[in-house]
């Protein structure tokens, strides 16, 4: 039988003068070893050899005690068994006991402090071990770090690479989840991001049970102290809107709501840095420098990072502490909101660019979590199509959509709060035909549904998806507000339209006979 936490335990103290390392030791490890190099703004660049992104497709959770009845398991969850995941462990930790070097950092998931998670990272690079002390709560002290007792560790090691036919995974790459053991066995995928987001599904799972709400969603605070929630998936917005100079960063991707209000899960923000610019952006062009982490980003021969070239991947990433953000809220918690946004990006050209949901409206979307995938992303794509993810995290979330759903749906209900469907996808045609909407009338529509201004203004209601559209928003073109008047066919736009809505309803079957009141009540049935 295998004794996990010895293990670990045992190849850690091989050499402690790797546990804890500060930034400038950590990036003066990863250029000694080859693993980056040092932009002109002071930032480390390495690059992720062939996964550029998160493996859904290579993600485990072990089938045991504790997982077996509790898991909702399918493609998203997908089973494996205890002997693999012993077999795969004690390789992979043979393996990391071979390296002269091996990375370690003690930190925290969750910044209140009665339900965060104790959590250590064991890493076979160093710039890994950077990005983990970016992205996650670091303690106030080493000494506070040393003496921690980790709820959940994972261990990583990027170069070592699984076969199938032996191991039982279904590539060279793996995450393997173990809740009843504590611990993220990840292996044969060099992308970072395959850490941050093992730990924010396993708060998915844990708080839920402690009556908190885990939410997929970025978060900012005004002066007022109200609170807006933005919901989305990749690409959508989420970071770029809740980085707003007017009002304090909570965080960018992940948090929790539990009965004092607002929290933020992790200690830094995870950007995608694709046509990053200074004057769209300012605040995260500024936050990267020395201490943050560039993934994938090509260079100029000078250091100079070229946001515009994606040759390597589309899906570059800048990881940055929270305090980098000038108007960061430290520690990162907050009230109960009063406004929450659903971001989504309509390559179809067919949704309003904000409009004010009903509770019914606000579940349905919540459920489908639906953004578009463009032409071009992947082989065999030559027009838009409709992704839906459901509560905008499926990938995250390892219990069953409803357990979400059901949280949010009654934190609405008891802090009265106003939802938005906001559009930063096309306008005037699908994407090819129209344009994307610009980010400063988005930014004027989203700061106006916050303020409360937008919800005194006269709505109408769609012809296709029953949703309210101001009549008028101070800043913005009227003519922008109802896409059908943006199209230069009313009915080519009622075609588009309707195909889009008949992708909803067929995606929403997948909540069963239970959701039918969902569907009917949300405004789509046919």
């Amino acid at each position: 039988m295998v004794n996990h936490s010895e293990r670990i335990q045992n190849l850690v103290a091989k050499d402690t003068s790797h546990v804890q390392l500060s930034t400038s030791k950590l990036v003066e490890k990863s250029l000694k070893r080859g693993e980056g190099r040092l932009t002109e703004t002071g930032a480390l660049r390495a690059e992720t050899g062939k996964y550029t992104g998160r493996s859904p497709k290579d993600r485990f959770i072990v089938e045991d005690g504790v997982s077996k009845d509790k898991v909702d398991w399918g493609e998203v969850n997908q089973p494996i068994s205890e002997t693999v995941f012993d077999n795969l462990f004690t390789k992979v930790i043979d393996y990391l006991g071979e390296k002269e070097e091996v990375f370690v950092f003690n930190g925290y998931a969750g910044a209140d402090e009665r339900t965060r998670l104790n959590l250590s990272v064991v890493t076979e690079f160093s710039w890994h071990s950077m990005f983990a002390r970016t992205m996650f709560i670091r303690p106030e002290t080493k000494e506070e770090a040393l003496g921690m007792d980790p709820q959940f560790t994972i261990v990583s090691a990027p170069t070592f690479k699984a076969d199938p036919e032996t191991d039982g995974t279904k590539s060279e790459a793996f995450v393997i989840v173990s809740l009843e053991k504590g611990i993220i066995l990840i292996g044969g995928t060099e992308y970072a991001g395959e850490m941050k987001k093992s730990i924010f599904s396993i708060m998915n799972y844990l708080l839920p049970e402690q009556d908190v709400m885990s939410m997929h969603c970025s978060a900012n605070v005004g002066e007022n102290k109200d609170v807006a929630l933005f919901f989305g998936l990749s690409g959508t917005g989420k970071t770029t809107l809740s980085a707003d100079a007017q009002r304090e960063l909570i965080g960018d991707d992940e948090h929790g709501w539990n009965e004092n209000g607002v929290f933020n899960i992790e200690g830094g923000c995870y950007a995608k840095t694709v046509n990053l610019s200074p004057e769209k952006e300012p605040e995260i062009f500024k936050a990267i420098k020395f201490g943050s982490v560039l993934e994938n980003v090509v260079l100029d021969e000078d250091g100079n990072p070229d946001y515009d070239d994606g040759s390597l991947t589309e899906n570059t990433r800048a990881a940055y502490p929270l305090d980098h953000i000038d108007n960061a809220r430290i520690p990162s918690v907050a009230g109960h909101p009063n406004t929450i946004i659903f971001l989504t990006a309509d390559a179809f050209g067919v949704l309003p660019p904000i409009s004010k949901l009903t509770r019914d409206q606000a579940m349905y979307h919540f459920l489908s979590g639906f953004t578009s995938k463009l032409a071009g992303t992947e082989r065999g794509i030559t027009t838009p199509q409709p992704v839906f993810s459901t509560c905008f995290g499926s990938p995250f979330l390892p219990l069953s959509a409803k357990t979400y759903a059901d949280m949010l749906g009654g934190l609405i209900d008891k802090h009265n709060v106003d939802v938005y469907l906001v559009n930063t996808g096309w306008s005037g045609g699908e994407y090819g035909v129209g344009k994307r909407m610009d980010l400063k009338y988005t930014r004027s529509m989203v700061r106006r549904a916050i303020s409360g201004e937008l919800a005194l203004n006269a709505f109408e209601e769609d012809s296709v998806f029953g949703l309210s559209i101001p009549s008028s928003v101070a800043g913005v073109p009227k003519e922008i507000l109802n896409p059908r008047n943006t199209w230069v066919s009313e009915e080519a736009y009622d075609e588009k339209a309707n195909e889009l809505k008949k992708s909803f309803i067929e995606n929403f079957k997948k909540f069963g006979a239970e959701s039918e009141d969902i569907a009917k009540e949300g405004g789509f049935t046919l």
